[in-house]
């Protein structure tokens, strides 16, 4: 069962696209957070999602959110993605436990061992303020999804 808007959400730590450790608590009290769940790096539907993401940044740096991308793909993986992409956000990596954090946060395909499509817009408080995800991986999230999640900060 997915985690509900108005839940604390699961804190964790995984590396980075760089290899940096990159806590979710580190942001609790000076951003709120998009955490942007993905199934697969080097996959056509998850790279459109992320260079959207990429191409408007500065709205959610505007409304003071980090944005983090997650998949369960290994670090080497999502780093030379990321370089060829172009995102400077944090792109982490679930990949071992594979996707613990994915399970903390209900949407581990047990069948694909993968993320669903979900996103949670975490607080300044650690709670979860929105959540929304898609019916199939093959779907992408709205940007209106997230302009509507944005809105309730």
């Amino acid at each position: 069962m997915p985690i509900e808007p108005g839940e604390e959400a699961p804190d964790f730590e995984l590396k980075d696209q760089g290899g940096n450790a990159v806590r979710l608590s580190s942001f609790r009290g000076d951003k709120a957070v998009a955490l942007v769940f993905y199934p697969f790096t080097f996959t056509g539907v998850c790279e459109g999602e992320l260079c959207a993401l990429r191409d408007d940044v500065a709205q959610y740096e505007a409304a003071g959110v980090q944005l983090l991308a997650l998949s369960c793909d290994s670090v080497p993986a999502q780093k030379v993605w990321a370089e060829q992409k172009g995102w400077t956000f944090p792109v982490l990596s679930d990949f071992w436990p594979h996707g613990e954090v994915a399970r903390a946060y209900g949407v581990f395909d047990e069948t694909r061992g993968c993320a669903i499509r979900a996103t949670f817009l975490v607080g300044l408080d650690g709670t979860v303020v929105d959540a929304f995800s898609t019916d199939n991986l093959g779907t992408a999230r709205e940007k209106s999804r997230y302009d509507e999640a944005l809105a309730k900060l």
